[in-house]
């Protein structure tokens, strides 16, 4: 099931994109990135208190909020940056540069959580950069 839902989160991602970069064309990168926050704000603590978590916010220890605070204000600065490359750079371009983040994701898990890497991995994310230097360094779009 998580292959489901990896896939619709990555199908999810891709419209993102074209939506923000479509937004963004006449306004500030940061004023968009502000704009679509406090739908996300919104949204995410609807999900939580429909799906009736919202009594273990209570629960949470200091390491867990410390974990999910480092990780929003990350978000944040990662949010304002793809923004900021949106606006100056083709979504075609930017994109897959941007999502060079999982070669980073698998090293950091691997350093940090301990997860095993295997060649397969190892192969997949040499790949994935190699695909995203060739996107992302081939001309702009002409427009």
């Amino acid at each position: 099931m998580w292959i489901i839902f990896s896939l619709l989160a990555a199908f999810a991602a891709a419209v993102v994109v074209i939506l923000s970069k479509a937004g963004i064309k006449n306004i500030d990168s940061s004023l968009g990135f502000a704009i679509q926050s406090v739908l996300i704000l919104i949204v995410s603590w609807s999900v939580v208190i429909w799906q009736g978590n919202l009594p273990d916010v209570t629960r949470l220890d200091r390491r867990t909020w410390l974990f999910l605070v480092l990780a929003g204000i990350i978000t944040c600065v990662s949010s304002l940056l793809t923004f900021k490359a949106l606006k100056l750079g083709d979504a075609s371009r930017v994109s897959p540069l941007e999502r060079v983040s999982l070669v980073f994701a698998i090293a950091l898990a691997a350093w940090f959580l301990k997860e095993r890497i295997n060649w397969q991995i190892i192969a997949g994310a040499v790949l994935m950069v190699i695909g995203a230097v060739v996107i992302a360094s081939s001309g702009p779009s002409s427009k």
